[in-house]
């Protein structure tokens, strides 16, 4: 005989264990140097600053 449950799992105990599998919003900040918003921690798309220095050279559309 294979492992089987003894009890259906309730509607209530399946919610509690997957609680955590939600999907975090994404966190803007604004940019030090534009203010455009962007991702914490990552060079930004509009001036393509990071840290106050520029990282990316950006062209103009």
């Amino acid at each position: 005989m294979g492992a089987l449950p003894k009890r259906k799992i309730s509607k209530g105990r399946q919610g509690r264990r997957r609680q955590h599998d939600t999907l975090d919003s994404v966190q803007l900040v604004p940019c030090e140097n534009c203010g455009e918003l962007k991702v914490p921690h990552r060079v930004c798309a509009s001036c393509g600053t990071y840290k106050g220095r520029e990282v990316v050279a950006v062209r103009a559309n």
